[in-house]
């Protein structure tokens, strides 16, 4: 394959460093109440950032949801995921929930080989089907509905046993919304029970385990492995406080501990006639899915399946099991071994052009971040195209709840940043600012206020180092999140207001537009591209090879500039 790249004619490119800041869930808010409450930013009142957004010359809105980034639908949101495969890829792959669709609506999934081996083995050795996954329709980790169809397809094959060992979700839908979602499992679990009694056979469809999400299984980047423990030990040994089912511990656990879905400890649903025994744990000659399709937070739990030299925790009991995700959440590392759907192929990323180019590349995040500049934004690959011309930096995450350390590591991450800048061996460089969407997530106005700010102070010292050194920069964002951290009312246009009279927190990403910026010497330059209608994530590819001096590969999406 040919990864030359043709220089442009007019234009050779920056003379300095090119610097790409990525404000992690910093979207721009487009409501129609002007004086809205629940922007983080506007409250922030960030100097630096609100300086460029005035008085630079190029400064637009990049749509970073829906159809923009893969998705099914414009009322999908954006996620970091693909955000960050589309700003390194350069074009528009089906992605998550759309591929899962098509796969289930197609038939494909249902005859795959690993799903044809899940339900072979479940019947010939009688054994249970374990499902695992996030139990909502936020549509980034998972959609209850996958689930709803790989379930019901068990019934229509014979599987006479299926376990959900179900996560909150609370972050990318309403904070307490877990009754409903885990209500309709119930209900749904329910019909088969009573259906298959009518037909004269025997159904022990149950939801047997869970937890919230941020506590319980799906940790990401080895941050906290606890997390994973947690969540191992209530679905393979059923370890944890036991309640007579779902709904019954999400009530009390939420008066315990009085926090949101995504913060509820695990739990384990015990046997009707005995208290003390699980009611589904996983053994021996089981078979265990994995239904979340994104990667990130579904690959420590999928290690704990699959390794022989597993290091991440004490597993107690590994049970020798056919373990499969909805996809396969790394293609380097090929895990896991075993999944249902083929993911999308994404190749000749950006930074593989610079890299068979001679372009050195550097790259640099905090642990919660950290695999968005490298392994999402590399095309769900975790292996670098050259390792002489690339070097990644990982700033370790504090294992603290975000709100209370809204700060996390952007200090640390300009830091590292500018003393690559310094050492002027690197033509491209990218960072991630993890603050908006993490600290946004937990539902803190204050505390992601302070992120902000913290993501504004060193976003100062980066524009200063840059500026030094003649180079240039990209600003821009995944997606939204702390730009509209209280609900609204989508008829009215108006805040949310509880019953209490407070507003209603929301912890979800946005389907809010981010900002795009860039800030250097050349910018007299470079005129927006008028040819494009909606600039997408999708665009910035190109973008980044016209500031670098080249063109864009045939099937590139267009640059969000021309040079004049």
């Amino acid at each position: 394959m040919n990864f030359t790249l043709q220089k442009l004619t007019q234009y050779d490119g920056v003379k300095g460093p090119l610097l790409l800041i990525i404000l992690d869930g910093m979207g721009l808010y487009r409501g129609n109440d002007e004086g809205y409450p629940g922007n983080a930013i506007d409250n922030a009142q960030p100097k630096n950032l609100f300086s460029l957004l005035k008085n630079e010359t190029i400064v637009t809105k990049l749509k970073a949801h829906g159809t923009a980034v893969g998705m099914p639908s414009d009322d999908d949101q954006g996620n970091s995921e693909v955000g960050h495969n589309a700003l390194g890829a350069g074009r528009i792959f089906a992605q998550g929930a759309r591929l899962v669709d098509d796969a289930i609506e197609s038939g494909r999934l249902f005859e795959s080989k690993t799903w044809k081996e899940v339900i072979e083995n479940s019947l010939s050795m009688k054994t249970p089907i374990h499902f695992i996954g996030l139990i909502s329709d936020g549509n980034v980790h998972s959609n209850i509905k996958h689930l709803f169809a790989l379930v019901g397809e068990c019934d229509r094959k014979g599987v006479e046993e299926v376990y959900i060992h179900g996560l909150l979700d609370g972050r990318d839908v309403p904070p307490l919304s877990a009754l409903r979602y885990f209500g309709e499992l119930e209900d749904y679990l329910w019909s088969l029970r009573v259906q298959a009694i009518k037909d004269g056979t025997k159904r022990l469809y149950h939801v047997a385990s869970g937890g919230g999400r941020m506590v319980t299984t799906m940790d990401r980047y080895e941050a906290d492995w606890r997390i994973v423990e947690r969540g191992y030990h209530a679905h393979v040994l059923g370890e944890g406080p036991k309640f007579p089912d779902s709904l019954t511990a999400i009530g009390a656990l939420r008066e315990e501990y009085q926090a949101d879905d995504q913060y509820l400890p695990h739990w384990v649903v015990h046997r009707p006639k005995n208290p003390e025994e699980p009611m589904g744990t996983i053994k021996d000659d089981h078979n265990v899915i994995l239904f979340n399709y994104r990667g990130d937070r579904a690959l420590e739990i999928s290690r704990a399946f699959v390794e022989d030299d597993f290091t991440g925790f004490h597993r107690q009991y590994r049970p020798h099991v056919i373990y499969a995700g909805m996809l396969q959440y790394d293609s380097d590392t090929h895990m896991p071994p075993r999944y249902l759907v083929v993911p999308p192929a994404i190749d000749r990323t950006v930074s593989e052009y610079l890299a068979k180019n001679g372009i050195p590349q550097y790259a640099v995040s905090e642990t919660q971040k950290y695999g968005h500049v490298t392994y999402f934004w590399n095309g769900n690959d975790s292996a670098k195209f050259d390792e002489k011309l690339e070097d990644w930096e990982e700033i370790e995450s504090d294992q603290l709840p975000f709100d209370q350390a809204p700060a996390m590591k952007a200090r640390e991450i300009a830091d590292e940043a500018i003393e690559a800048l310094r050492l002027g061996q690197y033509k491209f460089l990218r960072l991630n600012f993890a603050n908006g969407d993490m600290v946004g997530h937990t539902g803190s106005l204050p505390a992601a206020v302070d992120a902000v700010k913290a993501v504004d102070e060193a976003l100062g010292s980066l524009i200063g180092a840059i500026d030094d050194m003649g180079g240039t920069l990209i600003i821009t964002a995944d997606h939204g999140n702390c730009e509209q951290m209280i609900e609204v009312d989508k008829k009215t246009g108006k805040p949310v207001q509880g019953a209490g009279g407070e507003y209603k927190p929301m912890t979800s990403h946005t389907l809010n537009p981010v900002p795009f910026i860039i800030h250097g010497p050349d910018t007299d330059r470079y005129e927006l591209n008028k040819d494009i209608q909606e600039p997408g994530l999708g665009n910035v590819a190109a973008t980044i090879l016209t500031l670098l001096g080249f063109e864009k590969p045939a099937d590139y999406l267009e640059s969000i500039i021309k040079v004049v």
